[in-house]
């Protein structure tokens, strides 16, 4: 396993254990592509929920789509707003467990809490399509999936404005997810981190954006602050080293290599680490 090949293997543990987001987004993969590939034969167009569901439906079976027709027909008379809200909830359901397809099971969440309206319901369907497009390769599922977290984000912040968290996530978005220019989320994420030097998320994320853009120094200096604060975050150990690595500085690269031994539990990966530490030092 070369460098690159075990670097995104540990930081892809460090990210997807305890994400649900990223980790629905692994489990449903391959079903998604299948589903979505005819719908990113223009990339020119805009993707809409009409196509993505409709390209999603011809991976089910017979009986599943007679399933999904019961529930997509099953609205009656009377209490209509909270009829859909549960049956957003069972689309979402049958998608992430029965079909195992990510985007319409994402595309439901977000519905029923835009139905909901509450922070809490809001920001969890943000943050799962935020999770989606950091590794989505779809340029068209990529932009939707932004523009679908943009809009969750948004909507949490006006129910909560002092949310940190959704500030940076939101700023995210525009950074990963090609909104507008990267200096909006840059914006974003700075006036959290201006105010707060000590919000680890902010700093992280600012770091990341600076890997992005090959501002290796920089980006070691976000992720160092974050070790300052926080000398167990594994993340943050990952990417000093990582960024040191590439900066040609073996040394010190492998000095954080061997700092991150002391926090990891996961035998396969403290063995990489190991691995990688032995090859820097030849």
């Amino acid at each position: 396993m070369n460098r690159s090949q075990w670097i995104t293997l540990s930081i892809a543990i460090l990210l997807v254990i305890g994400l649900y987001a990223a980790t629905q987004k692994q489990l449903f993969g391959e079903h998604k592509r299948i589903a979505t590939s005819r719908a990113s034969a223009a990339p020119s167009q805009t993707l809409s929920i009409d196509t993505i569901l409709f390209h999603s439906k011809e991976s089910l079976t017979n009986e599943q789509v007679s399933r999904l027709s019961q529930l997509e027909n099953s609205i009656s008379r009377g209490d209509v707003a909270s009829q859909k809200l549960h049956l957003f909830h069972q689309l979402a359901n049958f998608w992430k467990d029965t079909a195992r397809v990510f985007a319409p099971f994402a595309w439901y969440t977000a519905e029923a809490a835009r139905l909901e309206n509450s922070e809490k319901s809001l920001t969890f369907a943000a943050r799962l399509f935020l999770e989606g497009l950091k590794n989505e390769q779809d340029p068209q599922l990529k932009q939707w999936e932004a523009v679908q977290s943009k809009d969750l984000f948004e909507r949490s912040l006006k129910i909560n404005p002092a949310n940190d968290s959704s500030k940076v996530n939101l700023g995210a978005v525009y950074l990963y997810g090609g909104l507008s220019t990267p200096m909006e989320g840059i914006r974003l994420i700075k006036e959290v981190a201006d105010k707060d030097s000590t919000n680890i998320h902010a700093q992280m994320t600012l770091g990341e954006a600076s890997l992005v853009s090959g501002q290796l120094e920089k980006a070691n200096e976000r992720f160092q602050t974050v070790a300052r604060q926080d000398p167990g975050n594994l993340e943050a150990i990952f990417r000093i080293a990582e960024t040191y690595e590439q900066m040609g500085n073996k040394t010190a690269a492998v000095e954080w290599y061997r700092k991150s031994l002391l926090f990891i539990k996961a035998v396969g990966l403290k063995q990489e680490v190991e691995k990688r530490i032995s090859q820097l030092n030849k």
